[in-house]
């Protein structure tokens, strides 16, 4: 048990029969009223966002979790196949349960979220950034450069984010894959 008080991101209550993980929260305190936490939680079984006011001091559910790093392999029918860094057991992971999976590349190495009582797989976190290759984009066209003009572009793994008109195809760039966001392009070195 807890209260609101321990709340952070990332933690995991049991809540309407689900886990959820909190996204974002807030505490609050109104000049005429009682205290409460009005918080952003993504379920994690049924990977819904959800919307909640807890009263300060509320007692919450902690749910116990763990997270093993795993690599990527292969995606088949079958789902997201991925190995355990420590036995080197392969389990499969439906892809609804990835967020942004999209930008999943062989050999990445991902957080899965384990229930630690019943050991159900939860979900899987992709790295905060991931440096791919842009496989096709538009070349910026002359006189066509406006403040923070940006342009699609597609990547290696069929993804497809925007990026600034100077980025071109064939360069790496670094993308952020909990906002989808192009950061910056990653020099390479010469062979």
């Amino acid at each position: 048990m807890a209260t609101t008080a321990e709340i952070k991101n990332g933690l995991c209550i049991e809540f309407n029969n689900d886990i959820f993980q909190f996204v974002e929260f807030q505490h609050v305190k109104p000049g005429k009223g009682n205290a409460f936490v009005r918080c952003r939680m993504k379920g994690l079984k049924s990977g819904r966002m959800l919307e909640h006011t807890f009263p300060a001091g509320h007692e919450i559910i902690t749910a116990r979790v763990v997270r093993k790093p795993h690599q990527f392999l292969y995606k088949d029918d079958m789902g997201y196949n991925f190995m355990d860094q420590e036995t080197f057991e392969q389990i499969s992971i439906d892809g609804k349960t990835i967020e942004n999976n999209d930008f999943l590349k062989e050999g990445d190495v991902c957080e899965v979220v384990i229930h630690e009582e019943t050991n159900q797989i939860l979900g899987c976190e992709l790295p905060q950034h991931v440096v791919l290759e842009i496989t096709y984009s538009e070349d910026a066209v002359a006189g066509n450069t406006a403040t923070n003009a940006q342009k699609p572009a597609t990547l290696e793994t069929g993804a497809t984010v925007m990026v600034p008109l100077f980025v071109n195809q064939g360069e790496k760039i670094k993308v952020d894959t909990r906002t989808r966001s192009y950061v910056e392009r990653v020099k390479q070195a010469k062979g």
